[in-house]
């Protein structure tokens, strides 16, 4: 268990991700299609191991996500912590998207009659809304903490400026701030120690890693000189979390080495390289099958030396954009950067 530096809250080092319930169009098909059945086995493999933190949206598989996550825990729910979010729209009224507080209301509530609970333990807001104002986002977060209905507030896929303009405003108005940062970030895709894990560090909030495998890139899949399989959900999908190229071969390569070196598999060493960065509290799995579940769950209760940390380092690092690049040649200045 991880305590959130800017909380009380303590979350186990992984938690279930839920985007592979429903699998209600084409784009949530390539992630996954578990039933409720499905789901129920998957969350009881999970609270066997100690992980009881379950991370869906109110957009996964157009809400169905949800309501099998909800009805998978039925007489569970007081023993875990439930993450979800809201602002991408759900439908094509002028209302029916962003972060205002009319919105932000009603999704929430739709939220908890899907997941059939009186509470969520960590609400985020699942990208950044310019066109409402910071301070009507805040405080409609703040609202649904007073009343009850949320317990912590994070965001998602915010850039550094957003996240501190948010901080600041909630900070203003002794309004509830933010807890967690859910983000990418893998050994195929570096870029947020940039700038977001500082702002991290200075604010005091905590990482939440979704697609730590990069869209399954760094399970082994994809090798030098082999067809690239089609059915993967890297394949179908137009995220850009890794290119399928010689920088991805070479992390590739990487693991390969540490994995023969620890007996682990690649996945279980790239999410354990994870778990040793500065601010990461819990890392999203996701899996298909309780197979996939078990090896993700295999991630924890050992560590990478700092000999091989070093080795996956030097494989994935990349030379980053500007002004990152220049601050890097002023250490002095910038004490604990990782670029």
């Amino acid at each position: 268990m991880r305590q959130l530096m800017g909380s009380g809250l303590r979350v186990p080092a992984l938690s279930f991700g839920t985007a592979t319930f429903g699998g209600s169009n084409d784009f949530f098909k390539a992630w996954g299609n578990t039933d409720a059945g499905g789901a129920k086995k998957l969350i009881d493999v999970c609270l066997e191991a100690g992980l009881n933190f379950f991370d869906t949206a109110n957009s996964y598989s157009d809400g169905m996500a949800e309501e099998i996550l909800g009805h998978a825990i039925h007489g569970k729910r007081n023993d875990l912590l439930i993450s979800t979010k809201a602002s991408i729209a759900l439908g094509e009224g002028a209302n029916d998207y962003g972060s205002s507080r009319y919105n932000l209301i009603r999704q929430c509530e739709g939220s908890l009659r899907r997941l059939k609970t009186d509470h969520i333990d960590m609400y985020y807001i699942h990208v950044f809304d310019a066109t409402t104002p910071v301070e009507e986002t805040m405080r409609a977060l703040d609202d649904l903490v007073s009343q009850g209905k949320v317990r912590y507030v994070g965001c998602s896929n915010y850039s550094g400026w957003q996240l501190m303009k948010s901080q600041l405003k909630a900070e203003q108005n002794a309004w509830s701030k933010f807890s967690m940062h859910q983000v990418y970030y893998s050994l195929a895709g570096r870029e947020y120690e940039w700038e977001l894990m500082q702002a991290g560090l200075d604010q005091k909030v905590s990482a939440q890693i979704w697609s730590p495998l990069a869209a399954g890139a760094l399970t082994g899949k994809f090798r030098r000189g082999k067809e690239a399989p089609k059915s993967t959900r890297l394949m179908q999908t137009s995220f850009p979390v890794a290119q399928i190229a010689e920088p991805l071969y070479k992390i590739i390569d990487a693991l390969d080495m540490v994995s023969k070196e620890t007996g682990k598999t690649l996945s279980q060493v790239a999410l354990n390289w994870l778990l040793q960065r500065p601010t990461v509290a819990n890392i999203i799995v996701g899996a298909r099958n309780e197979e996939q579940l078990r090896e993700n769950l295999g991630a924890v209760g050992w560590s990478l030396s700092k000999e091989l940390v070093a080795v996956l380092d030097q494989a994935s690092a990349v030379t980053p954009i500007y002004p990152y690049w220049h601050q890097r040649d002023f250490a002095q200045h910038n004490p604990g950067r990782l670029i």
